[in-house]
């Protein structure tokens, strides 16, 4: 099996300026991409193959790649170009589509549920829809069969169970799996040899105008981060004591009547 894996390099805190400028002090691997990348090395080690990690964004990117790199992955690519910058969900799913399909063939395309920064949950999506391939989210385990793979989805209490055929897109359960630890020499290898591809938009095959900035009908404002106005009040007292008063602070803010 040939299995991209696409991850995103994201912000762990909010920058001092409005623009989210992405540092190696402010940037790291999305936590949400690290059980695709397990669910991934699993498969791999069941079936063989390959694993390609696929991300977008600056220079400072390649360490998250590297990352996964030194948990296994056998290669590596970066979309790096300013024509890239800007990019929405949607210009960020052309992209990484237009990329996928420059690594083909391969048999399926994994991506974590969501990002710690932004948060959307639409790129996995977007992009399978923009490839053309069958979807499915929120998977928390497969297996192979005859044809494809057998997968179960959890989402909104319910488990459904959905039969795919290859090629196809996966998002991935962050409860899935717990993701292994780095070794010393995976990490050694990553950084002092391991080759991350740096594709720029030429290489890419895009116009202009379909990413970044010029390609997104939604913009980032601005990144601040949020203040806690919230409260707490220890009540103290018996448990009829702690119902009465409970109650009557409900009440009194009209939460209830």
């Amino acid at each position: 099996m040939h299995i991209i894996v696409c991850i995103k390099s994201v912000l762990l805190a909010a920058p001092e300026k409005q623009a989210a400028v992405r540092t190696a002090d402010f940037s790291d691997l999305n936590p949400f991409d690290r059980p695709a990348i397990e669910m991934a090395l699993r498969l791999r080690e069941e079936a063989g193959g390959k694993i390609t990690v696929l991300s977008m964004g600056p220079p400072v990117a390649a360490d998250a790649l590297r990352q996964a790199l030194a948990l296994g992955a056998d290669g590596a690519v970066l979309l790096c170009d300013r024509a890239l910058a800007g990019a929405d969900s949607l210009a960020t799913s052309t992209a990484l589509a237009a990329a996928i399909a420059k690594l083909a063939p391969y048999d399926l395309v994994l991506f974590g549920t969501r990002t710690s920064d932004s948060d959307t949950g639409q790129v996995g999506p977007q992009t399978a829809v923009l490839l053309g391939l069958p979807l499915v989210t929120w998977v928390h385990e497969l297996e192979r069969t005859e044809h494809g793979l057998l997968t179960e989805r959890r989402a909104d209490g319910f488990r459904e169970r959905f039969e795919v055929l290859l090629p196809g897109v996966m998002t991935i359960h962050p409860a899935s799996f717990a993701p292994r630890d780095a070794a010393l020499a995976g990490i050694e290898e990553a950084y002092e040899t391991g080759n991350v591809r740096i594709w720029n938009l030429e290489e890419l095959g895009c116009a202009p105008a379909e990413v970044g900035a010029a390609g997104s009908p939604t913009r980032v404002v601005s990144l601040t981060k949020k203040k806690k106005d919230r409260k707490c009040e220890l009540l103290t007292g018996t448990g009829e004591e702690l119902a009465e008063t409970l109650v009557q602070k409900l009440l009194g803010r009209g939460l209830i009547g």
